[in-house]
């Protein structure tokens, strides 16, 4: 019960984050745009765009924080938990350096590598150098969000984050309501997520008291033991990205800038319903860990059932009623002109529900040590990504982009990542299969086959849509509730809710080691 109440408490508050960020985001836009204009915006744009490409600095030594500290967690060694802690530390400290050098040579050469007239020059060289500050310190201070994370309170790290968010949003309006200007606005804004790094050091303090961060326990071998799998966490991410961004650079050279804006319509769309419907998967990986170091493969088996049923009961009522409704949705958005997208959307949001329904058995293979055949994977399917867009591109257009990300990921996730999930966890893949889809997919169907009913009827206005799809998932969790679920499920789960609900009330969480 403390396990599943851990987990209700990190995804709530995930979708807090979620939902307060998607508003703040809708708000402050068209209020930024006003107060700087449409150049002034395009160049913070600009700037922090160059800022997310220091990503790939990680080298996958985030994840392996989180991994190695539930790992030493569950074996209640806190002295190989500050050595991991402590040559992490050291390891981010250099790819911090390594990040603020990168930004301040493009920074220096912000005239050369953009097209800017003088005045934009010097302002996007500020701008960029005092972004860039605060991207290495968020990789510094990496190591902090890591303990938190490994310890299971992700709902610390959330509420952090939303708070930041708000105080963010609220310094950005009173800057510029007082008449400050761009860079006013980056150096305050920037202040204060300086200050919420600080916040997280002082979280991991208080998840683990024992925290002791020093050169002296910076270990050779506990590098190469972080080492053996970040660098596979690395290829996974740097194939996920390549999954993620190939397709616009495909469509963009096989047939012109145009049709990019028409795939990123369908992209947007299709990236915030992955974002919305994946957030168990993320958090799942310490208990994950947990669970494998103490050799519990039987609680494995039920986290991969349980959360892969979840995750399809979360994409398959949101995922089918944008495939259903896509065309009024695109109308509704950007208008008739992106009808192109229809398609592109419905393509893309398959592939989402795809990833979401194979996202436990990779967090699972991950956490209980087979990373290696999860990169290997993941850099195949990417590679088979680029090879069948390119291939079908010229005969198919949009759909043949899509199908080249959609068949890799179907592939890879039924023939290869699920089978062997079950297998680490001595089920029967027949019967895990049944246990996982079955129940979660045809309450989907029928949602969707009334969704297509109106969906003429409701194509003419966007809060017509967004009521048909609330209807549809209320239409749906019904559904799943009373009739998919077998009698014990829904007991079971009626039990859990309930006793999540009064012992939150009466009790507090262990955070000790």
């Amino acid at each position: 019960m403390s396990e599943t109440r851990t987990l209700a408490r990190n995804i709530a508050s995930r979708y807090v984050a979620i939902v307060v960020e998607a508003a703040l985001g809708l708000v402050m836009l068209p209020f930024n745009v006003a107060h700087l204009g449409q150049a002034g915006y395009g160049l913070w744009m600009l700037a922090a765009s160059v800022t997310t490409y220091f990503s790939i600095l990680d080298l996958g030594y985030a994840g392996s924080v989180v991994r190695f500290v539930a790992h030493y967690r569950a074996r209640r060694d806190a002295v190989a938990l500050n050595e991991i802690l402590s040559t992490t530390h050291v390891v981010f400290v250099v790819l911090a350096i390594a990040a603020y050098a990168a930004g301040a040579a493009i920074a220096f050469s912000f005239d050369r590598v953009f097209t800017v007239t003088p005045e934009q020059m010097r302002t996007g060289r500020t701008v960029l150098l005092i972004l860039s500050l605060n991207v290495a310190a968020g990789i510094a201070f990496t190591v902090y969000g890591g303990v938190v994370n490994g310890f299971q309170r992700y709902d610390l790290n959330n509420l952090v984050g939303t708070a930041s968010s708000i105080t963010t949003a609220a310094v950005n309006v009173l800057v510029l309501w007082l008449g400050f200007g761009l860079v006013a606005l980056v150096a305050a804004t920037t202040a204060v997520r300086l200050v919420t790094y600080l916040v997280y050091r002082a979280n991991a303090y208080r998840v683990f008291p024992e925290l002791r961060i020093s050169r002296s326990l910076v270990r050779v071998d506990r590098l190469r033991e972080l080492t053996g799998f970040s660098i596979y966490m690395s290829i996974s991410d740097w194939s996920a990205k390549v999954s993620y961004s190939v397709d616009a650079l495909v469509i963009g050279a096989f047939m012109g800038p145009a049709a990019v804006a028409v795939w990123s319509v369908a992209q947007r769309i299709s990236d915030f319903v992955m974002r919305l419907t994946n957030q168990l998967n993320d958090i799942l990986f310490p208990n994950v860990v947990d669970h494998a170091a103490a050799s519990r493969t039987e609680r494995l088996g039920v986290i991969l059932i349980e959360a892969t049923r979840l995750s399809l009961a979360a994409a398959l009522p949101i995922g089918l009623a944008v495939i259903v409704l896509a065309q009024p949705i695109i109308d509704a958005w950007v208008g008739p002109d992106f009808r192109d997208s229809v398609l592109v959307l419905q393509l893309l949001v398959v592939s989402v529900i795809l990833r979401v329904g194979n996202a436990t058995a990779i967090t699972l293979l991950r956490g209980a040590g087979h990373h290696r055949l999860v990169a290997l994977t993941t850099a195949g399917a990417a590679v088979a990504n680029l090879a069948l867009s390119i291939a079908l591109v010229g005969p198919l257009g949009y759909a043949g982009v899509a199908l080249g990300t959609i068949v890799p990921i179907a592939v890879i996730g039924m023939l290869i990542l699920f089978p062997l999930a079950c297998r680490r966890v001595d089920l029967p893949l027949r019967s895990a299969a049944a246990r996982v889809a079955w129940p979660s997919l045809w309450p989907g169907v029928v949602v969707a086959t009334g969704l297509y009913a109106v969906r003429d009827a409701v194509a003419q206005s966007a809060w017509a849509i967004a009521l048909a799809m609330a209807g549809g998932a209320v239409a749906y969790a019904i559904l799943f509730w009373f009739v998919a679920l077998a009698a014990g499920d829904r007991r079971r789960y009626g039990s859990t809710v309930a006793a999540l609900w009064w012992r939150s009330r009466l009790q507090p969480v262990s955070e000790g080691v």
